[in-house]
C-alpha cells in the first residue's frame, strides 16, 4: 500500500510561486491516478488537478489553468504541484492524493490513499 507525504507549502504573497512535492512510499506508486485536492476554511474539500499512470495525461480545475502544473516522477515515487501566480484564494491545506485506476479522476470519492495535508497561504 502507498502511503503519502507531502510537503513544501508556506507563505507566499500573491503573485508568487511555490513547489508541493508528494512523496510516495511502495512499489506500486506507478499503478495509482495522482490527485491534488485543497480545502480552505468553512469549505469542502475541492478537486484542483490530476495526472493519470503514466504522466500523459492531466486534468486541471478551470481556477488553476496556466497558473498550476502538476507532474510526476515514477522513478522516484514523486508528484509536484508547481503553482505560479499564486492568488489569496488559493489559500487551502493542500491535499495529495492517489487513485487505483487508469482514468482521471476528480471525485474524493475515487481516492483511497491521502496525505496529511500542507497549508499554502498566500497573501494579498
Amino acid at each position: 500500500q502507498v502511503q503519502l507525504v507531502e510537503s513544501g507549502g508556506g507563505l507566499v504573497q500573491a503573485g508568487g510561486s511555490l513547489r508541493l512535492s508528494c512523496a510516495a512510499s511502495g512499489r506500486t506508486f506507478s499503478s495509482y491516478t495522482m490527485g491534488w485536492f485543497r480545502q480552505a476554511p468553512g469549505k469542502e474539500r475541492e478537486f484542483v488537478v490530476a495526472i493519470n499512470r503514466s504522466g500523459s495525461s492531466t486534468y486541471y480545475v478551470d481556477s488553476v489553468k496556466g497558473r498550476f502544473t502538476i507532474s510526476r516522477d515514477n522513478a522516484k515515487n514523486m508528484v509536484y504541484l508547481q503553482m505560479d501566480s499564486l492568488k489569496p484564494e488559493d489559500t487551502a491545506v493542500y491535499y495529495c492524493a492517489a487513485g487505483d485506476g487508469s482514468a482521471i479522476f476528480t471525485t474524493t470519492l475515487k481516492y483511497a490513499l491521502w496525505g496529511q495535508g500542507t497549508q499554502v497561504t498566500v497573501s494579498s
